[in-house]
């Protein structure tokens, strides 16, 4: 398979937690040999910066698009998160996309950061527009902070798509007024996509904006035939540290419509507190174990998982529900290429 012949479907680069960045070429590689057309970074601040491994990713590929998935509008001086956008953009022949986060409360306190409110991220992505396109930003002083001269030069013309990252309700009708897409979470059901798809256009229509420009890729966790120690790591672990972080996983919550009450008791329990750090790091199979019986099978249920056949008839129901685009998480290209074949069956019927 190749000549991104399911411009649909996309994955991640370096899904979870990783020790050698150096998978990424890989793993775009793969990708691109798949069909898929679009990899996706969640940068870290360990060995996933955005910048790097997105240079790395295009520099070794041909064809398919290289996206964050998510760094954030905050954590580098806007004249330096533009650079390094047409950098990439300009890199690779215009197959860089950026996908920008709110960020987590709680990180941003630790990093002596700023919460990034509506008002920033908007102000935030005209800058990054105005800087793409040759236009010089001055005299700003706003949430941004204090900006007196920013050009990155008048030859600049860089149309590149901006995504936002995220799933609560508010941001996403906020996400529909100002940006091309929205990338979503692993986890959400088939209702939560849908009021997601709901307060996205809410926000188009408030802007004057077409509901259907704006994409919506929902995020899909996809283990075929996986063993017992895979689906805790990939499916438990990753749903548990989500559960860990204060105020993020509460609007996952609020999106399906999931009894906040689970929450209180998975975070009061002996299992979680003795974990120094985050499940999906550190955890043991025993203590994934103890936590499995905390989370409700509902909470894990939004997951591609079974036979090759089972996982590609999951990805054709989520388009089905709405879904512009599937990033298939959890999963190297690799490991989700029998996925894909079946997936071609399916959709040539």
């Amino acid at each position: 398979m190749n000549d991104n012949q399911f411009p649909e479907l996309s994955c991640y680069l370096l899904p979870g937690h990783t020790k050698t960045p150096v998978d990424a070429i890989d793993e775009a590689k793969k990708a691109e040999e798949l069909g898929l057309g679009k990899v996706w970074l969640s940068e870290r601040f360990d060995v996933k910066d955005a910048g790097v491994i997105c240079s790395a990713a295009l520099a070794t590929t041909e064809s398919i698009k290289v996206a964050t998935a998510a760094t954030n509008i905050h954590t580098r001086h806007p004249l330096a998160l533009a650079t390094m956008c047409s950098s990439l953009h300009y890199l690779s022949n215009g197959r860089f996309e950026l996908g920008l986060a709110r960020g987590v409360g709680i990180r941003d306190q630790l990093m002596g950061l700023e919460r990034v409110s509506n008002r920033k991220l908007g102000e935030g992505v005209e800058i990054l527009r105005k800087l793409w396109h040759g236009e010089k930003v001055m005299g700003y002083e706003g949430p941004m902070g204090n900006l007196p001269y920013l050009s990155t030069g008048d030859w600049l013309d860089a149309d590149i798509p901006v995504h936002f990252v995220g799933f609560g309700r508010k941001s996403l009708k906020f996400a529909g007024e100002v940006f091309d897409g929205v990338h979503l979470h692993t986890y959400v059901t088939p209702e939560g996509l849908q009021r997601a798809k709901d307060a996205v256009a809410e926000g188009s229509a408030k802007a004057g904006r077409a509901a259907a420009k704006v994409k919506i890729c929902s995020v899909m966790a996809t283990l075929l035939e996986p063993s017992r120690e895979d689906y805790l790591h990939k499916v438990i672990a990753r749903m548990a540290t989500y559960m860990q972080a204060p105020g993020y996983v509460e609007l996952l919550v609020e999106l399906n419509d999931w009894d906040a009450a689970v929450l209180d008791e998975f975070r009061s329990s002996s299992v979680v507190s003795s974990i120094p750090g985050s499940i999906d790091s550190v955890a043991t199979l025993d203590q994934l174990e103890e936590i499995e019986k905390l989370i409700p099978e509902s909470w894990v249920s939004a997951v591609a998982m079974g036979s090759a056949k089972d996982c590609a008839l999951r990805l054709l129901q989520e388009l089905d529900n709405g879904a512009d685009e599937i990033c298939i998480h959890a999963s190297t290209p690799a490991e989700f290429a029998p996925v894909l074949e079946e997936y071609k069956k399916l959709k040539s019927r």
